[in-house]
């Protein structure tokens, strides 16, 4: 029998494999990523609104080299290498890069303290309600289960889309919040085709948020062929994926993610 993963695609495909191949020539910061990956596309989202140069670099997730384990010995995706020094998880990667290139904008960050914790506090809950329920409406098996579940990702999606003052979170302007909610907006169809998913169930604005956040450059520019996304989110609709985020899920720790 072949390997259980040999039909997932290695590299990314369509607009985002455009992208990858414009950032192939050195720079003082190296993106360690996973095309697949929705943590990964944030960070991505964030390079690409703040035009930051950078060196992207294919993980391949079954035989990761030996330097990516050096610089991240969690060996995840995404990790940087920012002049010669590492550091790793999503949303610390995407505050760095607004801290280390203030003169690079949009700021993704307000400048307002209280609007910058705001932000802070919605993303919050899009790490510790809206990804876990996501999860575990692919996950869950039974039919029962499932439908519970996807009432409580419903819940999640509207208590943040009904703070939304469109077109983007804060209105007119594009935020973090934005960044890391998008890449589940692009993969929100797996959901509609294999658990009864509908962005119109959800209300509260949140159809019209999604649109907004699909049409975006820098997510456009960041996602591969939806095709190429199916056979990963198979083994999580079968329930038999051994990512961390979904062996958290199934022990009932998967309370945030970042």
């Amino acid at each position: 029998m072949g390997h259980p993963d040999e039909n997932i695609h290695p590299i990314a495909t369509g607009r985002a494999a455009e992208t990858v191949a414009q950032h192939q020539d050195p720079q003082d910061l190296v993106f360690w990523a996973g095309w697949f990956c929705p943590f990964v596309q944030r960070v991505w989202i964030t390079l690409e609104e703040k035009k930051i140069p950078y060196q992207y670099k294919e993980v391949n997730p079954y035989k990761k080299e030996k330097h990516f384990l050096d610089i991240n010995p969690k060996g995840l995706v995404p990790a940087i290498e920012y002049k010669g020094r590492a550091l790793y998880e999503s949303l610390i990667l995407c505050e760095f890069l607004e801290d280390a290139y203030p003169d690079h904008t949009p700021h993704l960050l307000p400048k307002d303290p209280f609007e910058r914790a705001y932000v802070r506090l919605w993303i919050d809950h899009v790490s510790k309600s809206i990804i876990p329920a996501f999860h575990r409406t692919i996950q869950a098996q039974e039919p029962k289960k499932q439908q519970a579940e996807l009432q409580e990702f419903y819940k999640a999606l509207r208590t943040i889309s009904e703070k939304a003052k469109g077109p983007y979170f804060l209105g007119e302007q594009f935020t973090l919040v934005d960044a890391v909610i998008a890449p589940w907006a692009v993969r929100d169809y797996i959901a509609r085709e294999h658990r009864g998913y509908t962005r119109e169930a959800v209300g509260g604005g949140w159809k019209e948020w999604a649109e907004q956040l699909e049409k975006r450059e820098s997510v456009i520019k960041t996602s591969s062929l939806l095709e190429h996304y199916e056979p990963i989110y198979g083994r999580y609709l079968r329930d038999e994926a051994q990512s961390e985020v979904a062996k958290a899920i199934r022990s009932g720790k998967g309370s945030s993610v970042i």
